[in-house]
Formats: C-alpha cells, structure tokens, sequence
C-alpha cells in the first residue's frame, strides 16, 4: 500500500510539474509573438535622414506609406496594405485623443481622399518620409490636414 500511494504521489507531481512547465512555456512564446512598439520604433528609426522617393518601399529611400508597411513588416511581422489610402481604409480606427505609440495618423482632403501618412511616436509627434526625406515632425503640423488614427495591431 506505501509503495502504491508513494507511486501516486510522484505522478501527481510529474503531471502537475509538465502542466506548469507547459503553460509557461506557452506564455513565453505568445510573449514573444507580440509585436512591441519598441521594435517598430527601432526600424523606424533608422530610417531617419534616407531620402523620400515617390513610390518607394525601402530600404534606401521611401515614400510615406512604404515607410509605415516597411516598419511594420520589418519591426511587427506585419503586412499592410501598400498605399496610404488602403491603409487607412484596412485599419481600426481610433481617436487622436486615444492614439498610442505606434499607431498610424493619416492626412488629406478627407476620409476618402487620403494622401499622407506617418507612425506616430508619442507627444504629438510622428516619423513619416516626405519631401525632406524620413524625419520626425508634429502631427498638426500646419501643411498637413489630419483626417484619422488607426491602430493596426496591438503592441506591447
């Protein structure tokens, strides 16, 4: 009876131990699929000072939406649509007020007339690539009509 209850016992450690052992490693690994601001950020970044090129997706020079899928595919793992437009058009729409780092802020005559868009970075400011090249700039800044924020995914 002893050596069938001491048995019993050390089963049911074992199985509890690969339960925890298995839901932790589980954790870990949705951990590191999420996409971080921190990443995207890091790409976006060193981007700075490249030339804007009309139509152009990286990695020597941008346009403005070539530079947010660039960002995206790169730092997030993440495919978004090509044009500023689609991307607007594809994405969940936020308030300015509840925009977060790392959301997409887009400009224009409207909300089906989309010609502009950067990552936003957090104080009101954005990095997005136009004629000065890739910079970072206000998002109210006076030359552009803000029209809308979305968020393509959540990150850490």
């Amino acid at each position: 009876m002893k050596k069938w209850f001491i048995k019993l016992a050390l089963t049911a450690i074992a199985v509890f131990g690969f339960t925890v052992a298995s839901n932790m490693t589980h954790s870990t690994t949705a951990k590191a699929d999420t996409p971080s601001y921190s990443k995207i950020y890091k790409v976006a970044s060193h981007q700075l000072g490249k030339p804007y090129g009309w139509g152009s997706t990286g990695p020597s020079r941008f346009d403005c939406s070539g530079l947010t899928s660039y960002v995206y595919r790169k730092g997030a793992s993440k495919v978004i649509p090509r044009t500023a437009q689609a991307q607007y058009n594809n994405s969940k729409k936020v308030s300015y007020a509840h925009a977060k780092k790392g959301d997409l802020v887009f400009f224009g005559g409207s909300k089906h007339s989309i010609s502009h868009v950067g990552m936003y970075i957090g104080h009101g400011k954005m990095i997005d690539s136009q004629n000065r090249g890739v910079i970072i700039e206000s998002v109210k800044a006076p030359w552009w009509h803000h029209v809308g924020t979305a968020r393509v995914t959540p990150l850490d």
